[in-house]
Order: C-alpha cells, then sequence, then structure tokens
C-alpha cells in the first residue's frame, strides 16, 4: 500500500458561510464538482439529511463517472466539512477528503485535500502516474467551478 495526499487551494471572493453552504449540501455539489458532466445519465441517490454530518451521496455510471458513496463526518459550520469517500467502480478504494475554508483579505482560501492508501494495480498505477497528477486537475477544475458559483451567488 502507498499512502498519498492530493491538495489544492483558491481564493474566493464569497462569505464563508455562502462556500460552506455549496460544499456541506451534496445537492449543490452538481452545480460545481468536476466530476458532474462524466455521465448524462447519472444515477443520484441521496440520504440522511440534507446537508451537515450524516448527509449521504451515492452515485452509479457509466466507465467514467464508476460508482461509490460519499458522507459528511464531521462539519465545522463555515470552516470546514469532512468526507468519508468510498469508490466502488472502477477500483474499490476508501479516502478521507476535507474541505478548510479560512478567512483571507477578500473572502475566504478554500482547501481541498483528499488523502488515502493505493494497493494492488492501482499502487502500480500511482508509479508511474501519481496520485496528485491523477486527480489534482480535477480539484483545480472543481475549486475554479465552486469559485465561479460563490462569487456570482
Amino acid at each position: 500500500m502507498t499512502a498519498f495526499t492530493v491538495e489544492r487551494s483558491t481564493d474566493i471572493a464569497a462569505p464563508a458561510d455562502t462556500v460552506y453552504g455549496l460544499i456541506a449540501d451534496f445537492h449543490e455539489w452538481r452545480l460545481w464538482s468536476p466530476w458532474e458532466g462524466l455521465d448524462p445519465q447519472l444515477h443520484r441517490e441521496y440520504t440522511g439529511p440534507s446537508s451537515g454530518t450524516g448527509a449521504s451521496y451515492a452515485w452509479k455510471g457509466n466507465r467514467k463517472a464508476g460508482a461509490g458513496r460519499m458522507t459528511i463526518s464531521a462539519v465545522d459550520p463555515g470552516s470546514s466539512v469532512d468526507v468519508d469517500l468510498e469508490f466502488i467502480k472502477p477500483m474499490s478504494s476508501n479516502n478521507h477528503v476535507r474541505f478548510d475554508i479560512v478567512p483571507s483579505t477578500d473572502g475566504v482560501e478554500v482547501t481541498w485535500t483528499m488523502t488515502g492508501e493505493t494497493s494492488g494495480l492501482f499502487s502500480l498505477l500511482g508509479r508511474i502516474v501519481p496520485m496528485d497528477k491523477f486527480a489534482g486537475k480535477d480539484f483545480e477544475k472543481g475549486l475554479a467551478a465552486l469559485k465561479a458559483r460563490a462569487e456570482n451567488a
């Protein structure tokens, strides 16, 4: 097994509560998540509370979208959101995701971090294409969309 961390940050000229609301409610992810466009027929299922701790989102889609589940495991309203991320397909893995929202001069700085371990075939692939290169561009795309959405809310 090989441990990995992927982390990206951006500044957003919007109130912390606005940004937090877009992250802590999985229904809002359709507006900014970099993976939403992978399958126009994506099946989504939301369970638990509508947002915050215990909110859960499962998806099942084509080969690009795969299948998995996210559950918010902890929140500090306006400051952070922790998510347990389980990929089921195309490869099984469990990761931890955290969004930190920190006040800055013109609004907030948002840092999106994912940690986990790769094993088996994915661990071998990680030696060729590190997880940071594999997922980092998606994080950048998602943060840019989150920024646009929050600043135009």
